[in-house]
């Protein structure tokens, strides 16, 4: 999949409408082609393996049974010779000699002819070589048959010779190799139908499910960040169609979010470009007179130009892990109270109460400077946006390996559904805790990427003095 998108970003990507049928189609055709492959050879394996074991099962099967019946043709042949001291009477009589294997072979076996009994299968010799009944047909050769000496005695009175089995089952071999052939035929045949079936209805439903990805990923190399696509079940190809439409979502709120942020910084640049081109207009005009404090309200603006500008800037170095900040074991209560300290002075006069509760020693990696910075934009945050005569009460504690900043101002409070979005840039609250003196909108964006280069974290809530609460943690440093 990495592969597909990196074609979809390619220049390759104009052509890849036409290209992705192709693709489709040869993906469908090697599903077919790979699952008749393997049907056909587990099939053929099967067959081999099978066919193989019932080969030689067979066979010591065969060598079992004709040695047992030997054997008992043996005993019976041993009775008679004894009986009549020779061999005069089967080699003047040959027609009692399938007689004789029926009777002996006969026994144990329900009567039922087998093909291992059948009289031209065995043969008798003499002591001095000279058959009594000799091999039936003109192709065997003796020296490749089974021979057994019979016994009567302690004296040897002939042997008897069998054919072996492999010889029995040559005149069954073309018959049953026809019949193997003429199955295995049929299951080559049925697999082929199978499977055919089988990879066509795989090629379709997943040449469908890729033919709507392909489609998505297509109108969004367009920049239609709308499309969704359906999701069904929960395999893989459910939970990548998941995954796009959460790419999809994610790359319209980018879109939306960067033509907000576009628009309202040339809006927050706007104003105070605006005020300093009807300040200098004035004065060329001879409206304003060029002097000391109409320069000085000219200064201003420049200044909070000049604020805004770095405050972008370093938002921008945030987004792009480039943020210039030395980080170094600092005390974070010192750091703290000194700038609760200065700030007591000034709230004072503004009719604002500040209380604090700081543990002492509470050890970070941190920048001093980037800290005061944190700092001066939270008390800047909480001075714009609360009503006088406000309250602000900072807390300091340590939970765990953590030191957690407690930050919380009166009245006015925000929605639950805006803290969410108080982080971000630009973005101010609708409502009562908005004024047009609150700044640029960049403080908290200010606040939430420098607690982050902290390594920390913060949270936004009710706080119960009617206001913003606002949590902040910050990893501290082992005891070494």
């Amino acid at each position: 999949m990495p592969a597909f998108f990196a074609t979809l970003g390619s220049p390759l990507g104009i052509s890849f409408r036409r290209a992705r049928y192709r693709r489709l189609s040869r993906l469908g055709f090697k599903f077919f082609a790979i699952i008749l492959s393997i049907n056909v050879a587990i099939s053929v394996a099967v067959f081999l393996s099978v066919s193989y074991s019932i080969d030689r099962g067979f066979l010591d099967y065969l060598n079992q049974a004709q040695e047992r019946r030997a054997m008992r043709l043996a005993e019976g042949l041993t009775a008679r010779w004894q009986q009549h001291q020779n061999w005069d009477w089967l080699e003047h009589d040959p027609l009692r000699w399938p007689t004789i294997i029926y009777h002996e072979l006969g026994r144990g076996d329900d009567e039922r002819p087998s093909p291992l009994g059948e009289a031209q299968d065995f043969a008798l010799r003499a002591p001095d070589g000279r058959f009594i009944v000799s091999p039936r047909h003109a192709e065997d050769t003796p020296t490749s048959w089974h021979w057994m000496p019979l016994i009567a005695s302690e004296e040897e009175i002939g042997s008897l010779g069998f054919r072996p089995p492999q010889e029995i089952l040559k005149r069954m071999e073309n018959r049953f190799l026809d019949r193997q052939r003429s199955n295995l035929s049929l299951i080559i045949i049925s697999l082929g139908i199978a499977s055919l079936l089988l990879a066509g209805g795989l090629s379709w439903w997943l040449g469908r499910r890729a033919r709507t990805l392909a489609t998505g990923a297509l109108r969004l190399t367009k920049g239609d960040y709308h499309i969704r696509l359906p999701v069904r079940g929960r395999d893989e190809l459910s939970g990548l169609a998941r995954d796009f439409n959460v790419l999809a979502a994610t790359l319209e709120a980018n879109r939306d979010a960067r033509a907000r942020w576009v628009s309202d910084t040339a809006h927050e640049l706007r104003t105070p470009l605006a005020v300093l081109r009807g300040e200098i207009e004035a004065m060329q005009d001879g409206i304003r007179p060029l002097n000391v404090d109409n320069l000085g309200s000219l200064a201003q603006e420049v200044s909070q130009l000049e604020r805004l500008v770095t405050d972008l800037r370093l938002l921008s170095q945030s987004d792009a892990g480039a943020l210039d900040i030395q980080l170094a074991p600092l005390d974070m209560s010192d750091s703290l109270q000194h700038h609760l300290n200065d700030a007591r002075r000034w709230l004072e006069d503004t009719q604002f109460t500040l209380t604090d509760t700081l543990m002492p020693e509470l050890y970070i990696n941190g920048d001093a400077q980037r800290l005061r910075q944190l700092w001066h934009n939270l008390l800047d945050n909480s001075c714009a946006y609360t009503t006088e005569p406000g309250t602000l009460h900072v807390t300091l504690t340590r939970q765990h390996d953590e030191a957690v900043l407690i930050w919380e101002d009166s009245a006015p409070g925000v929605p639950e559904q805006e803290l969410a979005r108080l982080t971000e840039r630009l973005y101010r609250v609708e409502g009562s805790r908005n004024r047009s003196s609150g700044g640029s909108g960049l403080g908290l964006s200010i606040v939430s990427a420098l607690v982050y280069a902290h390594g920390g974290h913060l949270d936004a809530s009710a706080s119960p003095l009617g206001g913003l609460r606002w949590t902040l943690r910050f990893p501290l440093l082992s005891p070494t």
